[in-house]
């Protein structure tokens, strides 16, 4: 462990993990917490609750802003744990000077998302600092959700289950880098921001057994698909040629050197399924995305580990993303 946080330890990768259990896990142990799930289910598993902080820049961007993001990223970490979003709260840290107009249009994003998932703001608090103190807009929400389908958890994977993804991946973190870096782009890359309940409820309706999910948001889908093989002591085997990625984030992947499966999703969740379900949650899936996909299985190759295996018959390990990936991009 570095005596200094840097910017690494934010990545949802290899340096967060270890900032979280060194000294947070370190400190504030207990039964619920460990089990690392995207929400804690408490109340004898009636309901789920999950917070989160977003300090994305620019705070605008193709297809969304920081007010959505907020309110899909509360939204979806309850979501994935089974759960229909009911309650919100909305903590803000506004620097000096920022404009009321960009803060109204920002609420009236929130607002919108919040009406798809059928949930309500019912506290918040406001702080204003002086200029300089914070980049302009902090962002914190707590969503308190019902559990409508049970027993989800990364830790019940078995051998000869199916690994779904519910669409291409990677296209928020290039999105946010393309606006960013002001990268012009000959494509109608945007977000894949939104609020996932509604494909969560088209799985649950469909009778499909849901054995794990969770949305690849920071550190992408490799950070999902190693804590899984480590939650569950199984190893996740990956055909590298059906990661579903659009052209324009794989050419920004070549040209900057970025891995697609590390880079963050808003929009994206990675499923696991007995082999029996498979056909039918790709086909539910494919009723949002068509670009969704069976990507791999579980089995006991490597335990604790996950393999990507390319069309020439050659396999690599695919690690926890490591460094500095793209800060600030949630």
């Amino acid at each position: 462990m570095t005596k200094t946080v840097t910017l690494a330890h934010g990545n949802g990768g290899e340096e967060n993990s270890e900032l979280i259990s060194k000294i947070f896990y370190k400190h504030f142990a207990n039964e619920i917490l460990q089990k690392s799930e995207d929400s804690a289910i408490i109340e004898q598993g009636r309901l789920a609750m999950s917070t989160d902080s977003f300090t994305v820049s620019p705070l605008f961007f193709s297809g969304g802003d920081i007010g959505k993001l907020a309110i899909c990223g509360t939204c979806n970490d309850l979501a994935m744990m089974g759960a229909k979003p009911k309650y919100l709260t909305c903590s803000v840290i506004i620097e000096e000077g920022f404009e009321t107009r960009e803060l109204e249009k920002i609420v009236r994003s929130m607002k919108k998302e919040l009406a798809i998932n059928g949930a309500i703001v019912v506290s918040g608090d406001t702080k204003v600092v002086p200029k300089g103190a914070v980049d302009k807009l902090f962002i914190n929400t707590t969503g308190i959700g019902e559990v409508a389908y049970q027993g989800i958890s990364s830790h019940h994977l078995q051998e000869g289950m199916r690994i779904l993804v519910s669409r291409d991946v990677g296209s928020h973190g290039a999105t946010i880098f393309s606006a960013r870096e002001g990268i012009a782009l000959e494509s109608d890359l945007q977000t894949d921001c939104a609020s996932l309940y509604p494909e969560v409820k088209a799985l649950i309706d469909s009778g499909i057994e849901i054995i794990a999910l969770r949305d690849a948001t920071r550190g992408g889908v490799s950070a999902v698909l190693n804590e899984w093989a480590n939650a569950s002591s199984v190893c996740i085997e990956i055909e590298e040629e059906r990661i579903p990625v659009q052209e324009s984030v794989q050419g920004i992947c070549e040209m900057l050197g970025f891995e697609a499966m590390d880079l963050a999703n808003e929009g994206t969740f990675v499923l696991a399924v007995p082999k029996c379900d498979e056909v039918r949650a790709l086909e539910v899936l494919k009723q949002t995305h068509q670009s969704a996909e069976s990507i791999g299985r579980v089995s006991m190759v490597y335990e604790g580990k996950v393999v990507l295996k390319s069309s020439w018959g050659t396999k690599r390990f695919l690690d926890l993303p490591t460094g500095e990936l793209l800060p600030r991009i949630c």
